[in-house]
């Protein structure tokens, strides 16, 4: 297995090499294995996708810190791929405390993190530009105290919760790029004028997620507007209950199990385990 170190600066190297790369998002030690196992060169954490598994709705209400920690541990445990994890907005308002979620991820293997500018509150869904600012600040202090390279990410949340201001959205990732912030991310962008737009704009490689973006742009066409990386989100999470639910429809309404001739043989999924035992 490689050490923390090893998995800290090959997925910095992946930031910095030409082209872009996809992290899959695994929501257990099982899809992590199995998206490993497909040639992937990292993974990344999604909290709607662990929050699903466990039968709640996505959101730092309903997964404890200490609930999405150890998730991390399993996922990165599960790996020999680095790992990047979905840290909500710290489970904190105040920055320095925001901030430590980045050392208790690093303490559970992982090597990369988002901190979002949501609040996780109605009346305000996001936190003002300068607190905002200094909650990125924090966490790359804390980042940049780890004895490996720890890849930050800044996520602008105004698309996802009513606010689709790019240019605000912009100044914001602008901010954070400058605070310390290694990768930045707007989720809920949808189209490539969009998605070039704020490429041009900022300094740093952006991650795009296609589980909000138009299902007919490719990653060569990502790669040429300039994006470095691509994530899923909870994507995979929400087709791998879909696939299931429509099983259970088929079995409820027609009595048919022909949906057995799309599983995937234990044999196969017995060689993955195997292999990640190895």
């Amino acid at each position: 297995m490689r050490t923390q170190a090893e998995k800290g600066r090959l997925f910095r190297a992946l930031h910095e090499r030409p082209g872009l790369f996809i992290m899959p998002n695994p929501w257990d030690a099982g899809t992590a294995k199995l998206f490993t196992s497909l040639g992937f060169e990292a993974l990344a954490t999604t909290s709607l996708g662990f929050a699903n598994a466990l039968g709640r709705v996505d959101g730092t209400l309903s997964v404890t810190r200490e609930e999405l920690i150890a998730n991390c541990r399993e996922i990165a445990a599960a790996t020999d791929l680095p790992i990047n994890a979905d840290l909500e907005n710290g489970y904190a308002d105040a920055p320095e405390e925001a901030a430590q979620i980045i050392r208790m991820a690093a303490d559970a293997g992982v090597v990369g993190g988002s901190i979002e500018d949501a609040t996780g509150r109605a009346d305000q869904p996001l936190y003002d530009f300068d607190l905002a600012v200094e909650r990125v600040a924090a966490a790359a202090r804390v980042a940049r105290s780890l004895p490996f390279p720890f890849t930050l990410t800044a996520r602008a949340e105004n698309f996802l919760h009513g606010r689709p201001d790019l240019d605000d959205t912009i100044k914001r990732l602008q901010a954070y790029s400058a605070a310390g912030a290694d990768v930045l991310y707007a989720p809920g962008l949808k189209d490539v004028p969009t998605i070039r737009k704020l490429v041009a704009a900022v300094n740093k490689p952006v991650n795009v997620v296609m589980s909000m973006a138009d299902p007919d742009l490719t990653a060569p066409q990502l790669a040429q507007a300039g994006v470095k990386r691509i994530s899923v989100g909870g994507a995979l999470a929400r087709l791998a209950f879909a696939s299931v639910r429509d099983a259970c429809m088929e079995m409820r309404d027609k009595g048919s199990f022909q949906w057995v001739r799309g599983t995937m043989p234990s044999k196969d999924l017995n060689a993955i385990w195997r292999q990640a035992r190895d």
